[in-house]
């Protein structure tokens, strides 16, 4: 199956990143934002991102936009960072930087390709996903922290943020076609088995339900923590994702990226609904399709990485960093009926609200 005979597949997810070196981009700092700075590239998806030390001691994040990527959305990107600011200066999130003329997004040519030059703050720490064993205290901050940034986002807008996003749980059923990519009758099966569940019982109650502005993919690589204190939250990274969408699909994210790797998955990733629920209380409805919300980020993990994969397989170990433990939840899961499921997560809820 050719990309073109898929539906509606998010045009920068189909586009390959830029191209650019080391020395273009502290050109691009220095001739931009005034930074005089030693580049180096880290690993991106869709993205070039390059990690500034400036002499001073003072470092940054220089993000180098795919070429296919909207500037509208990139400035609902920029003005909802800008907006948390004002809003919750104390969240531990990542901060935009104006160029020399006062603008957050810069249009460059580099290597023949139109691209969009930003730059954000860069905080030392360790990424979650190194973090060998999480604590529970720290998922209970990182459910609090991404309560206090939906209510740092409510009544937040922008023009583009009901922009299309292939990675936005309310369009998993465009998942169809990507599944059949999957190679193996089995794990064939068990998305499509989820994915059905998600079309049956969430996707008829979305549009019923609150939405705003939600950061959408708070997954281990996007938060750092300290590295001698691992509990303790030092940034939320990569508002990327960030779409308009139903609340409870930022908390079904999150909760993907929180279950266990033994027993019940579900056991660790209610102590982070309990925490998020005790800051922002979940409704009875958002209660009730949480679990086929989380089942079809899942499966979108699983869909979208394959393909994506297949695509650009000299970034494949990348793009598929977070598919063996989506595969390993979706297994356990099979194993795990809906209502036991639902009735769980009703208790981490209701056990937080007796507190």
């Amino acid at each position: 199956m050719t990309i073109q005979t898929l539906p509606t597949v998010d045009q920068v997810l189909s586009s390959a990143a830029a191209h650019a070196s080391n020395e273009q981009a502290q050109a691009v700092a220095s001739e931009h934002f005034g930074l005089q700075a030693r580049a180096v590239q880290l690993a991106g998806e869709r993205d070039l991102n390059f990690h500034l030390q400036c002499a001073d001691g003072s470092q940054y994040l220089l993000k180098l936009s795919n070429p296919a990527e909207d500037a509208h959305v990139t400035d609902f990107q920029n003005k909802a960072l800008l907006h948390i600011l004002h809003t919750d200066p104390q969240l531990p999130v990542q901060r935009v930087y104006p160029n020399l003329r006062g603008h957050y997004q810069t249009p460059i040519v580099l290597n023949a390709e139109k691209v969009l030059a930003r730059l954000f703050s860069f905080v030392e720490g360790t990424p979650l996903n190194q973090v060998a064993v999480p604590s529970r205290k720290l998922r209970t901050e990182l459910g609090a922290q991404l309560a206090h940034l939906g209510l740092a986002l409510r009544g937040f807008f922008h023009p583009a943020a009901g922009h299309e996003l292939l990675w936005d749980i309310k369009h998993s059923s465009r998942l169809t076609d990507l599944i059949e990519c999957i190679p193996n009758n089995a794990d064939r099966q068990l998305a499509k088995h989820f994915l059905d569940n998600f079309k049956t019982y969430a996707l008829p109650q979305l549009k019923g339900l609150r939405a705003q502005v939600i950061h959408n993919d708070l997954n281990l690589h996007n938060v750092i923590v300290d590295a001698e204190q691992p509990d303790v939250i030092r940034n939320i990274l990569d508002f990327g994702d960030m779409v308009h969408a139903p609340l409870i699909n930022d908390v079904a994210v999150a909760a993907s990226y929180q279950l266990g790797r033994e027993g019940n998955p579900l056991d660790q990733a209610c102590e982070f609904i309990a925490a998020y629920h005790r800051v922002c209380p979940l409704e009875t409805l958002e209660q009730h399709i949480l679990f086929d919300l989380i089942t079809a980020r899942l499966v979108m993990t699983v869909a979208i990485t394959n393909w994506r994969a297949s695509v650009y397989p000299d970034n494949s170990a990348y793009i598929l960093r977070n598919a063996p433990l989506a595969w390993s939840s979706l297994r356990a899961f099979a194993n795990l009926t809906r209502e036991s499921a639902q009735q769980q997560i009703r208790h981490a809820c209701s056990q937080e609200a007796a507190l």
